[in-house]
């Protein structure tokens, strides 16, 4: 398993009479203002077997019962390993349709990744790479989460760049015997997922080795020297960035022989083509809590020189009105580095806090409110993506997503990573 970046891993999914519906969670990173969706979501699931039970909404992170809360996610997870929640673990790719809410279909595929060619840091040439800055404050509570987990279950999401369509497409034609199939909760689409067969199995790893060759790739973007990105992170980089960390610390402490195969050297994870004609670019604004919003829009027309006629534009929201707003003498070459700049800048100056919102509708309501700053971004150009990581590096932080919050990855298949 080892030679190949990205193989099949040994899978776990619920047995049969489980209720999907309510197994099933939204990633944890999203509806973090939106204390009523987690609510809505406790009150569905109750007692029921649910990846709800067995992860952390970040909403949560800053309750003060973090020990208590994951304590109790650990608990669970051995609980349901010994009740038998589980069915056999399956060694094979799967392959995935997820039904979004506006009816359009995201092909994906899940296996492993080998994190020993995964790096998160500023500059990396490594196989995995992050797409967006790395929040290193942000690993250790995660790490905290997972390091005595003895399951992973991932929102982890990666991209690439088959334009040929070579690698996941090919399998919508296939007869493969179905996995899951079944409706999300909160009105979040559907998802059916089907085992790959051996011969499928030898096609893709053929099509990725293809993708990964260093003459091709240097020849398709123009490049020498900036090594081989076969797989770029679009979903859950801090998720991976801990597991890397986790990995570390692992091992530190195992022989040789364990190296190659432990499974905490691994991470469960979606493949995505870029090229999926549902995958869309979203961009990701942000909301300032806490602040005097007259003095922060005096502060941004002192940080830059502000001007209609820019090309990095962006809306700022506040119980005032709605303003749009360009900077002519930008500090990023993205609109939302420049902005990340400032608000960085402002809030280490003058208090207050940011989270970073998925949806405008969202953006629109809390800025509105007093004390508080909505900042609606500009979405990203898809065909710049790769050519951007490979030559600049990662993204300023949270500047994309993909697609919106209901049509996020939820929870589903997880995987032993404790022996």
């Amino acid at each position: 398993m080892s030679k190949r970046v990205f193989a099949p891993g040994d899978v776990l999914l619920p047995k049969d009479g489980t209720d999907m519906t309510k197994w099933s969670v939204v990633a944890c990173d999203q509806y973090t203002s939106e204390p009523e969706y987690w609510s809505s979501v406790s009150s569905f699931v109750g007692d029921a077997p649910s990846t709800l039970h067995l992860t952390f909404p970040e909403i949560y992170l800053e309750d003060g019962d973090g020990d208590a809360r994951i304590e109790r996610i650990n608990s669970s997870m051995a609980e349901y390993i010994a009740n038998g929640i589980f069915a056999e673990k399956v060694s094979k790719y799967i392959y995935v349709e997820r039904t979004q809410r506006n009816g359009k279909i995201r092909r994906g595929l899940m296996g492993v990744v080998d994190l020993e060619e995964y790096d998160y840091m500023p500059g990396s040439q490594s196989k995995i790479r992050a797409t967006e800055g790395t929040v290193l404050e942000r690993i250790p509570p995660r790490v905290k989460i997972r390091k005595n987990a003895k399951l992973e279950i991932p929102h982890i999401m990666l991209l690439i760049d088959d334009a040929e369509k070579t690698v996941i497409e090919p399998l919508a034609g296939a007869e493969l015997p179905v996995a899951y199939d079944f409706k999300l909760m909160e009105n979040s689409g559907s998802i059916r997922g089907y085992f790959v067969s051996a011969d499928e199995e030898a096609r893709i790893d053929k099509a990725l080795a293809a993708l990964a060759d260093e003459a091709a790739f240097n020849k398709k973007y123009n490049v020498s020297g900036k090594g081989v990105l076969q797989f770029a992170v679009g979903d859950g980089n801090h998720s991976l960035a801990t597991a890397k960390e986790c990995w570390r610390l692992v091992k530190e402490t195992i022989s040789p022989d364990e190296y190659e195969t432990h499974p905490a050297r691994f991470a469960l994870c979606e493949l995505v083509n870029l090229h999926d004609s549902s995958l869309e670019f979203e961009a990701i604004h942000r909301v300032v809590f806490d602040i005097d919003t007259a003095k922060m829009r005096k502060a941004l027309s002192e940080y830059y020189e502000l001007s209609n006629s820019a090309e990095q534009k962006f809306i700022m929201i506040t119980a005032g009105g709605t303003e749009e707003i360009g900077i002519a003498n930008p500090k990023s070459n993205l609109t939302v580095g420049s902005l990340q700049k400032f608000i960085d800048d402002y809030l280490k100056e003058n208090g207050g806090k940011v989270d970073y919102i998925h949806g405008e509708d969202v953006v629109k309501r809390l800025g509105a409110e007093p004390g508080n700053a909505g900042f609606i971004l500009p979405v990203i150009s898809k065909d710049s993506f790769f050519p951007t990581v490979i030559c600049d590096g990662a993204l300023p932080r949270k500047t994309f997503s993909m697609g919106d919050a209901w049509d996020k990855r939820f929870y589903l298949e997880s995987r032993v990573i404790k022996k």
